[in-house]
């Protein structure tokens, strides 16, 4: 009997996830959800930056950098937005927005050593200042 409600739920379950996949957002780049393809791609990154910092503790503590679940997901979301926003910023950012889709691939994961989420913290912080220096 329990095993017939798991499936029966469960098999509609992944049918939705699947479909979910194959949506043109996915397909098309997007990685974000509110934004618009005309929006300032500067705009859009900086501020994707900045959220992430709101969390993060003061440049020259990152020793002491607590990688909770809501730190991980707004670099996540930095990620999401460079990686959509990022190709459309000026050509000579170009290093800068792969260092942050770099150290943001490994930042946004919880199975990453801690050791490597602080070296990957201040990759990510080096390549943020470029950014926002450039969209200044």
């Amino acid at each position: 009997m329990r095993r017939i409600v798991v499936t029966t739920l469960l098999v509609p379950l992944l049918s939705i996830l699947a479909a979910c996949q194959n949506t043109p957002a996915a397909t098309a780049g997007r990685y974000s959800t509110g934004g618009d393809p005309t929006d300032d791609p500067c705009a859009r990154v900086v501020s994707a930056i900045g959220y992430a910092d709101l969390l993060l503790r003061p440049r020259g503590q990152e020793e002491g950098q607590y990688f909770e679940d809501a730190v991980l997901g707004r670099l996540a979301e930095a990620r999401g937005i460079t990686l959509q926003y990022g190709p459309a910023l000026p050509a000579s950012l170009a290093p800068a927005v792969r260092d942050v889709e770099d150290a943001t691939a490994g930042l946004s994961r919880a199975d990453v050593p801690r050791a490597r989420q602080v070296e990957l913290l201040k990759k990510y912080r080096a390549a943020a200042d470029r950014i926002r220096a450039g969209c200044a």
